[in-house]
């Protein structure tokens, strides 16, 4: 157990300081009354026996994992819309904190399980007691919409160990089908909302603001 620590540390720590980073993006946004393209963020490290079933699954050695294992650390960005999701993308490939490695859209080009999502794979330097590291981080960047179907599709396959039966198979595709087309949706009417949305956290700002002037 020892050994896992010593080497999930430098994960542990690359997933907390991304999060603190991306989250601040969120935050500028904010400051500058404008739209952020990123909803919120989420991350973790893959528990020892997803890396070990994984790298069984793959053919990874255990001494080979740190280089041939891309999503140990996990960060996923939740966006309102598609269109924020390259905003978003365009923003990491800006950043100098970071490598990106490589992308992979699985937005125009979904999985043949309708899984849909944007993923950047990092190379992220971890300042340990004795020396840099270099670590390997998935960012996975998608929608409410696309997130709530990877979540239920994740457990399935999780129960069905990815043998999924033909009725549930067939029903996933569409749900995967419906999730965007409702994406699709909520594009058309993007600045509707987001011009609600401004409505809404002006109103609230006023009413606080009420609040704390009675207080005194």
């Amino acid at each position: 157990m020892n050994h896992w620590d010593q080497f999930l540390g430098p994960y542990k720590q690359a997933v907390d300081e991304l999060k603190i980073k991306l989250k601040g993006m969120r935050g500028l946004y904010e400051l500058e009354r404008s739209h952020s393209p990123i909803e919120f963020v989420t991350g973790r490290v893959k528990p020892i026996a997803s890396i070990l079933d994984k790298a069984n699954q793959k053919g990874i050695s255990l001494d080979k994992i740190g280089s041939e294992m891309q999503d140990i650390a996990g960060i996923r960005l939740m966006c309102q819309f598609v269109e924020d999701i390259h905003a978003v993308v365009n923003l990491l490939r800006a950043r100098n904190d970071f490598r990106i490695v490589e992308e992979r859209d699985y937005i125009s080009h979904k999985k043949p399980s309708g899984y849909r999502s944007y993923h950047v794979v990092i190379e992220y330097p971890v300042q340990t007691v004795h020396e840099e590291k270099l670590i390997l981080a998935e960012i996975q960047i998608r929608t409410l919409a696309m997130n709530f179907w990877a979540t239920i599709e994740h457990s399935l396959n999780y129960k069905y160990r990815g043998q999924f039966p033909g009725e549930i198979r067939t029903r996933l595709m569409r749900a995967a089908e419906a999730a965007f087309r409702l994406d699709e949706e909520m594009s058309l009417i993007r600045e509707e909302i987001q011009e609600a949305q401004r409505f809404f956290s002006n109103k609230k700002e006023q009413e606080e603001k009420r609040r704390e002037s009675k207080g005194q």
